[in-house]
């Protein structure tokens, strides 16, 4: 009982809240998974326009759910102080995962995302180069021991991350819905996904890097 104790008092309130953070992520990552249920069905009828691509799309679904669940556990600082190796193993399984699921994400944007219409199309096919990109520089800049670019790079990944089930999520939304068709407002919920969290953080850096230049 005073292990307990004496572990429960070394955590901050930082790290409580984003233990409580990861444990929403996971929460919401599962449900969202979880509507997708009916793919592993295999069959024609569950899976529509993905059935030639079947495996591609579970490998994305999948990756990317893994993917998802990792992310948070970077900016954890406990971990990353506590345990170096564990952090850098986390983080090879998060970029391997992104690279799996992004891959397969390419594969989907050049052929099934062409029979919702062009702009759907379009808006994901910059949204995993934008993917693809972020998570290569954050790789690229550990590789280099660039620890602060690391850092920032790896959350802009994981924002872009975030981005298909911030859409999918804003998707399902009956005030959304009321707006059209699906291949009516996807494309901008896609752009929305990623493009307004990242430009929020970029805001948030620039504030955090001047007030730092003052002190």
């Amino acid at each position: 009982m005073k292990n307990l104790s004496a572990v429960a008092s070394s955590w901050s309130i930082n790290d409580v809240f984003k233990i409580l953070i990861w444990a929403v992520i996971v929460a919401i990552t599962w449900y969202f998974m979880h509507g997708a249920d009916h793919f592993l069905q295999l069959t024609p009828d569950a899976l529509g326009k993905y059935f030639k691509l079947k495996w591609v799309l579970l490998l994305h679904i999948t990756a990317g759910g893994g993917a998802l669940i990792l992310g948070p556990l970077q900016f954890w600082e406990r971990l990353r102080t506590k345990s170096w190796q564990l952090h850098r193993v986390i983080g090879t399984l998060y970029l391997l995962a992104i690279l799996a699921s992004s891959t397969c994400a390419v594969i989907l944007a050049f052929t099934t995302a062409y029979a919702i219409n062009w702009a759907y199309a379009f808006s994901l096919q910059v949204w995993v180069s934008v993917w693809i990109s972020s998570s290569f520089i954050a790789w690229w800049t550990i590789r280099k021991r660039q620890i602060k670019l690391h850092k920032e790079w790896m959350t802009r990944s994981y924002i872009v991350t975030l981005a298909f089930v911030i859409s999918g999520l804003t998707a399902r939304l009956p005030v959304v819905q009321s707006l059209g068709s699906f291949a009516d407002f996807s494309p901008s919920l896609f752009w929305m996904g990623w493009a307004v969290p990242l430009y929020i953080y970029e805001v948030i850096l620039s504030l955090r890097q001047r007030r730092a230049g003052r002190i």
